[in-house]
This record gives structure tokens, sequence and C-alpha cells, in this order.
């Protein structure tokens, strides 16, 4: 079996982004790596989004906004996002960018196929695929398996579930510069429910269908929502250019637990979507950046996550969307009725003081959570 330093089992966000900033810090040039996956992300399968302050991949940007329109049924309020921007990239975009920087180290090798199964032994790792075995000192997994969080009750798991539409239309009916962050204007049924625009002109737009529940649409469902808030758009005339949905699992399930001294779960396997929104681009940067400092002086992987106090706040509303979904458009709503969306994304970014966690939780409606802290506690 050829031996790896270290071998990436799944090539999704959370490895490419690692593996990049392995790249870039210039100390791994020395390691055999492999990334093994079955799908060769030659594609455009997903659109990640999410606000920014620091020109993050802006060369692969498909648009770039400084402001962004919150709805509910009772109130429509424009955020001004400054100091930060909110963005929008392609995956298409980031595969080639990724591939492009990966594939002109020699240290690095790409195998296509199915891993089943990977253990460590020791002081070494095995992974095996459909038609090869491979050794490495070191394995980063990023095959999510729901089964860890199903077969438990003490952390519930939400879905951040959802189809889009990229659509062209007749009529001029987009806001170019400003999209629909979220509009819970849409028939709620019991569950946390909104409409998410990101126009990239005046007849084109990606519209995606979302919600946060327990519980999975049919395929018909979520589409049938999609073409009643294009017709209450006003569009009356347009063609489907590309369809997405996805499925991110918004849990603060301790996957950090099934870390080994030589096995590190990532990605969505690692916990690394934010828990309480379930945004994962920016989180992956972040992570993985961590990741590569961690990797320059220390060797077990039981030793890199560690708890904040973010961690026990996006619990609280996890418990609150799971035992009482039809509640998540109030709170969202409480806080973005102020307009004080920078504050709201400092917080969701975890970087906020603690006078600064209070004057956002503060906003929200209190009894839900101070009833979601007594049922942890007792």
């Amino acid at each position: 079996m050829k031996h790896y330093h270290y071998i990436f089992t799944g090539n999704g966000l959370s490895a490419l982004l690692t593996l990049f900033e392995m790249v870039k810090s210039g100390q791994f040039s020395d390691k055999k790596i492999l990334l093994i996956d079955s799908d060769a992300k030659n594609k455009n399968d997903r659109t990640w989004c999410f606000w920014d302050t620091e020109n993050l991949f802006d060369e692969i940007s498909t648009k770039n906004w400084q402001r962004a329109w919150f709805n509910n049924e009772n109130f429509s309020n424009q955020l001004n996002l400054f100091p930060y921007s909110y963005k929008m990239i392609k995956s298409s975009d980031f595969y080639k960018l990724m591939f492009d920087t990966i594939l002109q180290h020699k240290n690095i090798e790409i195998f296509q196929d199915e891993v089943l199964d990977f253990s460590e032994f020791g002081h070494h790792c095995v992974v095996q695929t459909k038609t090869k075995s491979f050794t490495c000192n070191q394995i980063f997994n990023s095959i999510y398996n729901p089964e860890f969080v199903k077969s438990q009750t003490k952390f519930p798991l939400v879905q951040q579930h959802f189809i889009g539409w990229f659509i062209k239309s007749k009529e001029a009916v987009f806001t170019e510069d400003c999209p629909t962050f979220m509009d819970f204007s849409v028939a709620q049924k019991g569950n946390t429910r909104f409409m998410y625009i990101l126009p990239t002109s005046s007849t084109e737009a990606l519209l995606e269908y979302t919600l946060f529940s327990k519980d999975l649409l049919s395929k018909e469902a979520y589409e049938a929502e999609i073409e009643i808030y294009i017709k209450k758009l006003g569009i009356a005339e347009y063609e489907i250019v590309e369809k997405e949905q996805g499925n991110i699992p918004m849990t603060c399930f301790p996957f950090w637990k099934n870390n080994s001294k030589n096995i590190i779960n990532i990605g969505s396997a690692g916990g690394w979507s934010k828990a309480s929104t379930g945004y994962t681009f920016k989180n992956s940067v972040k992570k993985s950046r961590e990741l590569v400092r961690f990797l320059r002086t220390e060797n077990d992987f039981t030793k890199f996550h560690k708890i904040n106090k973010f961690w026990f706040y996006d619990l609280l509303l996890i418990d609150i969307l799971y035992q009482t979904n039809q509640y998540g458009s109030a709170i969202f709503s409480s806080m973005f009725k102020t307009g004080k969306a920078p504050l709201i994304f400092k917080f969701l970014d975890e970087e906020t003081s603690i006078w600064e966690d209070l004057q956002v939780i503060w906003i929200c409606p209190k009894s839900l959570f101070i009833k979601a802290l007594l049922n942890r506690i007792f």
C-alpha cells in the first residue's frame, strides 16, 4: 500500500480550504498528501454566501453587496451592512481556484474513487476505497455520517434544507445591488420558512426556498412555493437556468469527541457549519486556518477543538427551533428589526464581547430562551 503523510477523505469545501491553507503556509511542501473523492468537483453544484470585511476570495466572487432586505409579514427593513459586504461565490469558480492552486504542487495527488472505510492502527491509519488501500500518518475526514447525531437525543438536529432556482425573467423586477437576505412573509405552516433572493441583474436571480426544521419536504413542495413567490414578485414569464438543492445539519452535537490522535473530522462531519444559521463557508475558512496553525505545533487531533460561549448560545437556539419550530421567524425578525446588521454579523461570526453579546440577547424573545435555558439546567 502506498503511504502518505496526510490523506483527505472527501474533497468538499472544508478539505479544499484546509489544503489551500496548507499550501499557502509553505510549511507542508515536504509532506506527501492524497485527496480522495468519487466526485471530480468540476461543475457548479452549489452557491455559497457569506459576509466579510477582509476581501476574502474577491477574485471569484460573483456578486458583492453592501445592503440587503430583511422582510416578514409585518415589516420590510433594508439593512446597511457596512463595514461588511455580502458575497456570493459559485462552487464551480471555487473548485477551479482550489484545483488550479493545488495541482501546481507535486507533493499533492488526487485519486477519484469512493471511500469505503478508514481506521487508525497505532501510529498509522488505513484508508480503503472501492479499488485500493492506502496508509498514512493522519486523516482529515469530511464524509458526514448523520447516524452519529440521529442515534442520540441530547443534542437535537435541525436541518437547513432548500431548493433554489436560478431564473431569467422577462420583467425587470430585481434590484441588482440589494439581495433579500431573509423573507419570512411566505406561509410558515408551523415551521421556520423563508425565501432568499440573490440578484445578479434586474432580470436574473437565484431564488431559494429554505426551511430550518426537523423534517424535509418533497421536491414538489419546495418548487410549488418557489412558483408562488415568483408570481408574487410580478413575474409572468421566466426560464429556469439552473437548479440546486441542499441540506445542512444545524446541531451542537460534539463531533470533535469522535476525533482521535491521528483522525480529525472536518466540515459538516466535524461540526464546522455554524449551528444557529447553517452558514458554512466563512466558518470553514476560519476553522481551516485554525487547523493549519495547530498542525505547525501539535500532532494530536484530540487537542484541536475548544468549546466557547457561542456553542452554548447556539445550543439554546437549536433547542427552541427543534421543540417550537414555529418561532423561528419571530426570533430572526427581532434580531434584524433594529437594523443593526453589523452587530448581528459580528455576533454570528463569534467575535463579540460579553457586552455586545448582551445587546444581541436583549433584543431576542427572552421567554423562549429562558425556558430553553431552564430545560437545559433541569
